[in-house]
């Protein structure tokens, strides 16, 4: 018996890397058929690459960065980043930049910002329990309104009287408006997700899993593709046996242990004999984001010079735009044209995500236009890629739910670790990803290190709490 990895992205296949290094032989079960990496995986169209949410290459876990190091090394660009936000027809700086954003705003409405910044720092909102409340009192009513509320709304489908405080100071701790204004008058360092300059591949993320998964193939994975878990089968000793399906047959591998990326919620329904109905009640209270990419051909060779562009405009529902030549000049085979990613961000079996390829083109044409960006006559191709639970949700009871099926598995099923975004019910990066699939694996190993502490920065805490790492809270929860 082998240990069973299910999921080949970023975590599954970290931890199918240091097992083959290891000298442990693993069976590693990935369900698409085409491609591994996950979220990570950079899909083809017509000769064009594409990146699914843009992945960025950096990470302050040295053990991450010596990892991507060894596998691609000089296949990786150095890439200056540029991100800006488009509001009302005009390009804002981001990270902000308080000249940029005064000029852009004019005289008057900067005068009225500062006022109303003024006002809030005055007369704060004594009761904090909404980001909107967070937000107005950091930066007062009008630059919420500018900066934060519309594309906080797009991505996550609730207004932001109703998501809680808290997930604002995680995702924006740090920033304030005396801040941006010293950080441009007097420089200053970035934080993390604000950096200067990150690494990419040349070809795109997804070359680092292709070939991460060569190299496990190559010592003593064994990397099934095409093999979607249907039940996971346990007893008093734990996990014992992983059953899938693999077109339209069904296979069966015995385990010694089991590191699981796939989603929670999918995860609980999948044990038999069936969880207690507790445990069951609290899997189906896990709720996930869904993504969809409009990808445009455009006839033109420059549209703008951004990686990305945050939308703010509350006209249209795009609310991110890639420039994948801007990542990397190769995933555009032909300099005369450039590819571009609308990102859409919706629940599966909403409108958005409902709609036709053609529809979904169609709106991204329009969008553009509407943008200023694009004449839609320019587009001279395009396609769509949807991806299912791209965002866990941190709604009222996650945190319960989520203590619950991690207080069952420890008991029940102590073998089966957890490692990887949905795998933990986590929202964040690549590179926590990959430590915690990192940890899993080394748990196998005899190792002690617990994969649920590390934090957002893929940094271990030794002293972090029991339930949380002091800044794992990275998505909204719903105002009670």
């Amino acid at each position: 018996m082998k240990p069973v990895i299910i999921g080949a992205g970023p975590a599954g296949l970290t931890a199918a890397h240091l097992l083959a290094e290891r000298g442990v032989p693993s069976i590693l079960l990935e369900a698409s058929g085409a491609q591994v990496g996950g979220l990570s995986r950079t899909v083809a169209y017509k000769g064009f690459s594409f990146d699914i949410g843009g992945h960025r290459f950096f990470s302050k876990n040295p053990e991450i960065e010596a990892f991507w190091d060894h596998m691609l090394g000089d296949e990786m660009l150095s890439v200056e980043r540029l991100s800006r936000i488009l509001y009302r027809g005009r390009f804002y700086d981001y990270p902000l930049r308080a000249l940029n954003a005064f000029g852009n705003l004019g005289l008057l409405e900067t005068f009225r910002c500062l006022a109303s910044y003024l006002h809030a720092r005055l007369f704060p909102r004594r009761s904090v329990r909404s980001f909107e409340d967070w937000v107005v009192n950091q930066f007062g009513w009008r630059l919420y309104e500018v900066f934060f509320k519309t594309y906080t709304e797009k991505v996550w489908g609730m207004p932001c009287g109703e998501i809680s405080a808290d997930w604002a100071a995680q995702r924006i701790k740090g920033l304030s408006l005396w801040g941006a204004i010293q950080n441009a008058l007097l420089g200053g360092s970035a934080a993390k997700t604000l950096i200067d300059r990150f690494r990419y591949p040349r070809l795109g993320p997804g070359t680092m899993w292709e070939r991460v998964a060569g190299h496990v193939s190559a010592n003593g994975c064994d990397l099934r593709m095409n093999a979607r878990v249907a039940r996971i089968l346990w007893g008093e000793d734990g996990a014992y046996a992983i059953g899938y399906t693999s077109d339209g047959a069904f296979g069966e591998v015995s385990c010694t242990d089991v590191i699981s990326t796939m989603d929670l919620r999918a995860l609980v329904e999948a044990l038999e004999p069936a969880a207690p109905p507790e445990v069951r009640s609290a899997a189906a209270g896990l709720r996930y984001r869904d993504f969809l990419t409009v990808v445009l051909i455009v006839d033109q060779a420059e549209v703008f010079p951004d990686n990305w562009i945050y939308v703010h405009e509350p006209q249209v529902r795009v609310g991110r735009l890639q420039n994948y030549k801007r990542w990397s000049p190769e995933m555009v085979p032909d300099a005369r044209r450039t590819g571009l990613g609308l990102e859409y961000f919706c629940f599966e079996g909403d409108g958005l995500w409902s709609a036709t390829d053609e529809e979904l083109i169609a709106l991204g044409c329009r969008e553009l236009e509407i943008l200023g960006l694009v004449p839609a006559s320019r587009v001279v191709d395009g396609t769509v890629v949807r991806v299912r639970k791209a965002y866990p949700v941190y709604d009222d009871g996650y945190r319960e739910n989520v203590r619950l099926i991690r207080d069952f598995f420890e008991v029940r099923i102590p073998n089966l670790h957890f490692a990887g975004r949905n795998g933990m019910h986590r929202y964040n990066n690549q590179d926590h990803a990959m430590m915690t699939g990192l940890l899993a694996a080394e748990r196998i190993l005899g190792g002690t290190r617990d994969p649920w502490r590390v934090n957002a920065d893929a940094e271990y805490l030794e002293n972090a709490s029991r339930d949380e790492p002091d800044d794992a809270r990275a998505v909204p929860e719903r105002v009670s």
